[in-house]
């Protein structure tokens, strides 16, 4: 064997040794978990982690209400652990409409896929169809009659309607809104007739029969709206629109460390009361693998990559 190949051959090792080393020593100190603004699901699940990571490893685990800096501010950060971003999907998507500090797939280090909630087609109660195929005759019947609310340009709200837009060729008008929360109170006044709102938004005005859903994005029916089709059954196979909340850490982190941390919020994520306390607010737990969640990330990519190009998408 060569000097440079058995060089290579200890430095390699000596890596595999410092980073276990990192992963059995791992926390000592107070650990920072970036998160979005106060109020919503990422928020919500962040303070669920963190006072579970922090009675189950002993140290106090700092959630950190970021709101849109998080992802710049994570790239930046030392990759010894100490440092977490629990986002949603405009983490990885925002790069497609506009510059961003960081690159997704080269910066981040994905740790897993920690909840998530399917969009769902609602309309207003006043619109007399029952299904989605109905809807979509009534679109082809009255081209550009039928306007849909969106939370923000390049939302998943957004995102979810141009792909039914596109893979049905309907006339439908976008009108947005600042925020979900109002958007879907302009549909139950009757200002607008159609949303892809997420589950969480829509289940109480759904339960309170203030709108009426349709189906749901998910590949498969969901668990929290189990009496709904799915858009892919309902003549749009293929269809997929689930809002993900998801972990990462910055791209130079161990993978023993990142490994551990992974099993150490799974834990938490996969306790019985924690699921039943997200699914009251309309969300599954999923704790994936950071396999399957950077699967998930350039899935997404590429899939709304090509629903924001088409659509002629950008934030200015």
């Amino acid at each position: 064997m060569s000097l440079r190949s058995s060089s290579l051959l200890f430095a390699l090792a000596l890596a595999l040794l410092t980073g276990g080393a990192c992963a059995q020593a791992y926390p000592n100190k107070p650990i920072r978990l970036i998160t979005s603004a106060p109020g919503g699901t990422s928020d919500f699940t962040s303070r669920v982690i963190g006072r579970g990571l922090t009675e189950n490893l002993g140290q106090q685990v700092i959630v950190d209400n970021r709101g849109d800096f998080g992802g710049g501010i994570l790239a930046k950060a030392p990759a010894d652990g100490y440092t977490l971003l629990l986002d949603g999907a405009s983490l990885w998507l925002a790069q497609l409409l506009q510059k961003t500090p960081y690159d997704p797939l080269r910066d981040f280090a994905p740790v897993m896929v920690a909840v998530r909630a399917p969009n769902v087609v609602v309309i207003n109660t006043a619109i007399p169809v029952a299904s989605v195929k109905e809807l979509i005759a009534m679109a082809r019947a009255k081209p550009g009659a039928l306007n849909y609310a969106s939370g923000g340009i390049g939302g998943q709200s957004h995102l979810a309607a141009e792909l039914f837009r596109s893979m049905t060729g309907v006339n439908i008008v976008n009108i947005n809104y600042k925020g979900t929360g109002p958007a879907i109170n302009a549909l139950v006044a009757g200002e607008v007739q159609i949303m892809f709102c997420n589950a969480t938004i829509a289940a109480p005005h759904i339960k309170a029969g203030k709108v009426k859903a349709l189906a749901v994005g998910s590949p498969e029916r969901s668990p929290l709206l189990p009496d709904l089709p799915t858009l892919a059954a309902s003549g749009l196979p293929g269809f997929e629109s689930v809002v993900a909340q998801g972990i990462v850490l910055p791209a130079r982190t161990p993978p023993a460390l990142v490994s551990r941390i992974n099993q150490e919020i799974a834990r938490v994520l996969n306790k019985p009361e924690v699921k039943e306390r997200h699914f009251t607010i309309g969300v599954e737990t999923m704790a994936s693998s950071p396999e399957e969640f950077a699967a998930t990330m350039r899935r997404d990519i590429e899939r709304w990559g090509k629903v924001i190009k088409d659509a002629g998408i950008r934030v200015m």
